[in-house]
């Protein structure tokens, strides 16, 4: 079976959703006092280097380069992780991610890695899209979620988006993986699981060993004895093969609201949205650029780039669907759009021989590499003709989490007082109206742990990053991890004492380490960052870490289920969205 197809997944219930929701009247004059709608565009693993408008050559993307034309780029746009489930959360909720619990303790599950597993979002927490449904707006997510599912029971749902301020939810909970493709190279743990296998094929040959002695006459091995060693090696194989033998089948699947639409996912149908009028928040959150890369049509070999470059042209093709629409629904100057990455591109992504990752443009590292710059700097696009001058550049630090209380401030949501927010409103940069950022310092976490931090000086351009912690490179002298397919957070790391420091303002690409013999500034500005390091670690309160081993770890009471298959069965709501049974039955998987 084909891998999920992003296209058809997306743009069916895009349509249906510009036609039934997009209500206001064409042709309005929009003030900085208007309630937009608003688009948000997120990509998934895209390098902040592949798009035209940020230095490109070799791949086409007019569309994306014309929202940047038409509004305002930002050139240190920064995610607060440089994984996806704790970029996302951040992006969603303004916070660290270590706030919320959504950032790990150990190596191995730095994202949502089970659909089973039982860390998620905490449903305490404040979105942007629950903070704007309370004013009024209707909220959807197509595509992408990657922030858990449930906690307790198959069917509580406690981390669903629909339990997160979206009116609606169409796509992958989890998101796309290169196991959701039948031939693709597995993703998930590829090294754990060849270990795996490699420990149960020893096992298994354990009880014939046992045999020898007794076929030879030399010594009676007790067949009880033989019998154990068989029974602990099918026990060791199926405790394993249980979740990692059915990876497609346990994360790759399409929900449309609570209900399974498809497992393993192969083809996504459109339903009926909304039909409320009224403002509305619709987050597209492509499947686009990770791997497998399920590009269709035109777009195969349509690049200089190979499989990766024909992917981001088809993302572009589907950013310009979404613009097109805008356009023809006369919405386009009552819509505030955004568009981004989750982090950077992932250097250690395959496809066969051919690297199917993104490029990072001249900055360091990319997905999964701590504090590097290249996991961190992605796109950042915001448009809305009338009120932001279009094609203004700005250089000042700002992250994803800013987001939430520029949509507060946009929408007229209000802010929760009762926990700190990290991202600051935007709206004063993005319209001219300062010229300063509100970041003075930006953390930068790989799981638990502080990497780096980047201090902007309130008195001159100048930005300065700090590295307290780097991961080793595989092979050495790399910045990426092409042994593990991920580098590490803690453990296989390199601590820095002093820190390495970078006048990132001169120095983007991180190349040239300053010291107390070329800096005059050396010791002042480390001094500096390490009293602002003790002020933010006052500021967090602990938290239930929802990347634990055990909350991580697949559990099959947890794991969602459709018809059909091994490990398939039929989940039947009533109208609130609860789990009335759900039983294992084989057959095929069938839609409703």
């Amino acid at each position: 079976s084909p891998a999920p197809l992003p296209a058809p997944l997306l743009f069916p219930t895009l349509r249906l959703w510009l036609s039934v929701c997009f209500t206001f009247t064409g042709g309005e004059f929009v003030t900085r006092n208007s309630r937009p709608n608003i688009v948000l565009l997120m990509a998934d693993d895209l390098g902040v280097g592949d798009l035209g408008c940020y230095g490109n050559t070799s791949v086409s993307t007019p569309n994306i380069d014309r929202l940047a034309s038409e509004g305002v780029m930002l050139t240190q746009h920064l995610a607060a992780a440089s994984v996806c489930t704790p970029s996302r959360a951040a992006f969603l909720t303004g916070r660290y991610p270590v706030r919320s619990g959504m950032a790990s303790p150990n190596n191995m599950y730095r994202d949502v890695t089970w659909l089973g597993g039982s860390g998620g979002l905490p449903s305490n927490e404040t979105t942007f899209a629950k903070m704007l449904q309370h004013r009024g707006y209707r909220t959807g997510i197509i595509g992408k979620w990657h922030l858990g599912m449930s906690c307790a029971s198959r069917g509580d749902h406690c981390a669903h988006p629909l339990n997160h301020g979206f009116n609606f939810f169409y796509g992958m909970p989890l998101g796309l993986l290169g196991d959701c493709g039948a031939s693709s190279w597995p993703e998930v743990h590829r090294r754990l699981r060849i270990q795996l296998w490699v420990t149960s094929a020893v096992l298994a040959t354990l009880p014939f060993l046992l045999l020898v002695p007794r076929l030879a006459r030399w010594f009676s091995v007790p067949w009880t004895l033989v019998a154990a060693s068989g029974f602990l090696a099918a026990l060791f194989f199926l405790s394993w093969f249980s979740s990692y033998g059915f990876v497609r089948r346990w994360n790759c699947i399409i929900m449309r609201d609570h209900d399974i639409v498809q497992q393993p996912a192969e083809e996504a149908r459109a339903s009926g949205l909304m039909h409320k009028r009224g403002p509305f928040l619709l987050f597209l959150s492509f499947l686009h650029v990770h791997t497998p890369l399920p590009t269709r049509g035109n777009f195969v070999g349509r690049s200089k780039f190979g499989a990766y470059g024909d992917n981001v042209e088809e993302l572009d093709w589907m950013v310009g669907k979404v613009l097109a629409a805008l356009d023809r629904e006369r919405l386009t100057n009552q819509t505030l759009v955004y568009f981004t990455s989750d982090n950077g591109g992932r250097l250690e992504a395959r496809e066969g021989s051919a690297h199917a990752g993104g490029w990072n443009g001249v900055y360091r590292g990319g997905s999964g590499t701590g504090g590097l710059e290249g996991g961190v700097r992605v796109p950042g696009i915001f448009r809305w003709p009338t009120v932001l001058e279009a094609g203004r550049v700005i250089e000042e630090p700002t992250s994803l989490m800013d987001l939430l209380p520029t949509l507060s401030h946009v929408g007229g949501g209000i802010l929760p007082q009762d926990r700190v927010i990290d991202g600051r409103n935007l709206m004063p940069l993005l319209e001219g109206r300062v010229q300063r950022s509100d970041h003075e310092f930006l953390f930068h976490y790989c799981g638990i742990f502080l990497h780096s931090v980047r201090w902007h000086q309130r008195d001159c351009n100048t930005v300065w990053k700090a590295h307290y912690i780097t991961p080793h490179g595989s092979p050495e002298g790399v910045d990426a991890c092409h042994g593990s397919g991920v580098c590490a957070c803690s453990g296989d790391v390199t601590h820095h004492d002093p820190p390495l420091l970078f006048d990132i303002s001169r120095d983007p690409a991180e190349s040239r380490p300053l010291s107390s013999e070329n800096e005059a500034l050396f010791e002042a500005v480390l001094s500096k960052m390490a009293a602002a390091v003790r002020e933010h670690r006052a500021s967090i309160t602990p938290v239930p870490l929802q990347l634990s081993a055990f909350n991580a770890l697949w559990k099959p009471w947890l794991q969602p289920c459709s018809a059909g298959g091994v490990g398939g069965g039929m989940v039947t709501r009533n109208g609130r969205g609860r789990v009335r049974h759900c039983h294992w039955l084989p057959g095929r998987a069938s839609p409703p």
